[in-house]
């Protein structure tokens, strides 16, 4: 009990530090979630013109008002589950020796570099708050609440899955950088797909159904475009519960091989003379 005690006061420190360390760029932020607004502005257009170029009036199963609140959200979830950089800071620890303080000391690394992460997203959100809200209410024809007062716990269990997925995945491709010098290829290819399979290009499930198939075993999906479905209440029942199964499951395993990861790639940096 002490020691636990113990190493909750150590990780909130450092939850601590990253609130203070991040408020320093709260302008960057509040700059950076202004601009991310643009795409946004881009992709109404975009589907103004789709819908207005058909004589059907839906997408799949999305309306044009739908298809906005659908987007709505998922900017509101990339906001809460993205990781800011941390790949590239964590790639920089360990390619400037910086790591080597951690092999000594009674602080394990992923704890220390996931209670940073959450004070980023802590200090991101609110900091972007007043142009989230902002985009909320010029759009505020198109928000449909979720029915069930259930669907609220869900989302932010489903969420909280999600920004655990987001931040494994950056955190074991920054790990590569035990074995590789520069990373940057392979973090802008993955995230090239990531981007697309996540469902911020469009939304999932207006692809063809042998396509989504393949997505529903792969971790993309339940970074954005699950939480978003479960706010919609598009999910539901069995389907619902097998989701949010597998989120768990790849949660799971991505914190399996994050630790695989760290491991073998100590030994390898003390094998080097890291």
């Amino acid at each position: 009990m002490i020691h636990t005690c113990s190493m909750f006061r150590k990780y909130r420190k450092v939850f601590d530090i990253g609130l203070q360390n991040t408020f320093v760029y709260r302008w960057n932020f509040l700059l950076r979630s202004l601009f991310g607004l643009v795409p946004l502005a881009g992709t109404v257009f975009i589907w103004r013109a789709i819908f207005a170029g058909t004589t059907q009036t839906n997408v799949g199963t999305y309306n044009y008002s739908e298809m906005i609140w659908y987007f709505l959200l998922v900017i509101l979830v990339d906001n809460l589950v993205t990781p800011t950089e941390d790949e590239w800071q964590i790639a920089t620890d360990i390619r400037e020796g910086q790591i080597s303080s951690f092999i000594i000391k009674p602080l394990n690394y992923l704890g220390y570099r996931f209670s940073l992460f959450i004070s980023y997203r802590l200090v991101y959100t609110l900091v972007t708050v007043v142009p989230l809200g902002v985009a909320f209410f010029w759009f505020r024809e198109y928000i449909v609440l979720p029915k069930s007062t259930s669907t609220w716990p869900l989302f932010l269990l489903s969420t909280t899955m999600a920004a655990g997925i987001s931040f494994l995945i950056a955190y074991t491709l920054a790990l590569m950088a035990f074995w590789i010098l520069e990373i940057s290829t392979i973090v802008f290819i993955l995230y090239s797909f990531e981007y697309f399979l996540s469902g911020q290009t469009f939304p999932l499930d207006i692809m063809p159904a042998w396509f989504q198939a393949i997505l529903r075993w792969l971790p993309f999906p339940y970074e954005i475009f699950f939480p978003v479905q479960v706010f919609l209440e598009r999910v539901q029942g069995t389907e619902l519960w097998m989701g949010l199964a597998i989120q768990a499951g790849w949660l799971l395993i991505l914190l399996g091989v994050a630790q695989l990861m760290w491991n073998r790639g100590i030994r390898h940096y003390q094998a080097v003379g890291g």
